[in-house]
């Protein structure tokens, strides 16, 4: 996939992988800016009701507005390829830095309650996350 253009996103590398697909550092050349772009797995993609889900959640996710949530930009398919086109958030996820140690209490807190909040409107927007883990966050 490193290399491959899907629409207007160049594919620069591998970022990670989780149950629901590959997600990679991608550039948008139109904007010329750094993105997140998550493929659906090819399993899932040629399942319609699947893909037709994968499409009515990304645009509910779009209208969601909220500092702890990665913004989404784009959804498309090029040729079978399904992916998502998100906010690119540099830096270490809950995990890596959990594998350092415990979180100091007012540390765990704030992360404690900023996802209680994200969750919070998510839900209330119909929106439920699915795979909340500390590498998704």
């Amino acid at each position: 996939m490193v290399g491959r253009r899907l629409g207007h996103y160049e594919i620069v590398e591998l970022a990670g992988r989780g149950g629901m697909g590959e997600v990679y550092r991608a550039r948008d050349v139109r904007l010329d800016r750094t993105v997140a772009v998550k493929i659906l797995p090819p399993e899932l993609s040629h399942q319609p009701e699947l893909r037709a889900r994968f499409e009515r959640e990304a645009r509910t996710v779009s209208a969601l507005q909220h500092p702890a949530i990665c913004q989404l930009f784009d959804v498309g398919r090029e040729g079978d390829v399904d992916y998502l086109v998100m906010e690119y958030v540099e830096g270490e996820t809950l995990a890596d830095r959990l594998r350092r140690g415990a979180l100091p209490l007012p540390e765990a807190l704030r992360v404690a309650a900023a996802i209680a909040d994200a969750l919070g409107r998510a839900h209330a927007s119909g929106v439920v996350h699915r795979d909340l883990k500390p590498g998704n966050v």
